[in-house]
């Protein structure tokens, strides 16, 4: 079983990266974590139906493509999903990578709404992507700042562990129940 992680936060020590790792923690299989900082700027000049994708955009749909399931885990800036992710998101939309690939969302905000306004806008930008958007396994943390312990950088509170724990085990779920169905859905031709 394969993972692929995406992070909406550059920075290496934020809240969310230390959730990211906290829930990577409890996936039982490979997990890879995707460099979405490389990428260009999502120009529909370089991704027609003849284009070769610039190198980053080429990697990052082999790591989509490959994986049995998809965790993103984003902060939320100014009520909207930040920008990198975003725009790793647009290079995904006409590939077909995510098309039925199982995905869990977590959000967490150092405010009382853990990240709703991202949360909700990441569902539906995957679910419009045919992603297979497991409600099960996406969470909204809240005030996440006094939940990380800064000498391991990863969640130190129980019951957030419980609660990324319970979310990681439905997405393995909905990963092996997809790896396993006898007939696989053909993936849609690229579209300009």
């Amino acid at each position: 079983m394969k993972l692929l992680a995406l992070s909406g936060s550059l920075r290496a020590r934020s809240s969310n990266s230390a959730v990211l790792r906290s829930a990577l923690d409890f996936f039982d299989g490979a997990t890879t974590t995707a460099d979405i900082g490389a990428l260009p700027h999502f120009n529909p000049d370089l991704d027609g139906e003849d284009a070769t994708p610039p190198a980053p955009v080429a990697v990052l749909r082999a790591a989509v493509g490959a994986a049995d399931a998809v965790l993103v885990v984003s902060p939320e800036y100014a009520h909207g999903v930040p920008g990198v992710l975003k725009n790793a998101l647009d290079w995904l939309v006409s590939s077909g990578e995510c098309v039925h690939k199982p995905v869990a969302v977590i959000t967490a905000s150092p405010f009382p709404t853990g990240g709703d306004h991202a949360n909700a806008q990441l569902r539906e930008t995957l679910r419009m992507m045919t992603a297979e958007v497991i409600t099960a396994a996406c969470r909204e943390i809240p005030a996440v700042g006094p939940l990380i312990d800064p000498a391991t950088d990863r969640v130190k509170d129980e019951a957030t562990l419980a609660d990324l724990r319970t979310a990681m085990s439905h997405l393995t779920a909905a990963a092996t129940t997809a790896a396993t169905a006898t007939t696989a859905t053909p993936r849609p031709s690229r579209t300009a």
